[in-house]
């Protein structure tokens, strides 16, 4: 993927998607446009932060974003995630409005979501690059069997964990993956996406945090401390 190294954890369930000519064409395709003048986020060496915050056997919670923002400093791999000192995006501000309905935490300063991945929150774009300047750039380029397998892995896991999805984009993402359907041991939360688009029109008051916690401690998982 341009350099940037499959974290172990990963490397097993991700290995035999990783060998198809899809994937090398990607890398070939991702270094010719840096050569060319490309300005790609994120990047290099952060594109698979998600994978490396948060190794597979520590997943209890998945969010799926679609692709990374695409303005300068904001993506750093982790989906819905800034750097610190980075203004918070609206879908970010949403998010953060929602938290404080749901469980009364105070929204936070920082859009950096790494505490969250730290503890298990696997924060997975569906497409792991894009041009800057240019929404959805990347999309089709190859990175859709790559995380579909990282979500896959997550689901044929044997502890239960809960997938968040935010939009029609998301859940098509999940509907990709086996283990997600009906008789799955795993939580699948749905609602509309967090942008000013359309959050008014079912994620807020769609309570995803605590419904997530609740399920985890009554499958013997702990809670996620969702506070930054």
């Amino acid at each position: 993927m341009a350099d940037d190294t499959i974290p172990e954890s990963w490397r097993e369930a991700l290995e035999p998607v990783l060998q198809t000519p899809e994937a090398r064409k990607l890398g070939g395709w991702l270094r010719a446009e840096e050569e060319a003048g490309k300005v790609i986020y994120p990047p290099r060496g952060s594109r698979l932060a998600a994978l490396a915050t948060t190794p597979l056997p520590e997943v209890r919670v998945v969010i799926l974003g679609q692709d990374p923002y695409h303005g300068p400093d904001q993506a750093h791999g982790l989906s819905f995630s800034v750097q610190d000192e980075v203004r918070v995006p609206p879908s970010l501000r949403n998010i953060f409005k929602e938290l404080e309905s749901d469980l009364g935490l105070p929204r936070p300063e920082t859009g950096n979501l790494t505490p969250w991945a730290q503890q298990g929150v696997l924060l997975l774009n569906n497409t792991l690059t894009v041009e800057a300047g240019k929404a959805g750039s990347h999309a089709g380029r190859g990175w859709d069997a790559i995380t579909d397998a990282a979500v896959a892995a997550v689901a044929q896991q044997g502890s239960p964990c809960v997938f968040i999805l935010w939009g029609s984009h998301a859940k098509k993402k999940a509907g990709r993956v086996k283990g997600l359907g009906a008789g799955a041991h795993h939580l699948v939360l749905t609602s509309p996406h967090p942008s000013p688009l359309s959050a008014h029109s079912g994620f807020f008051g769609s309570r995803p945090f605590s419904q997530a916690n609740a399920f985890l401690e009554r499958h013997g998982r702990g809670a996620i401390d969702w506070s930054l």
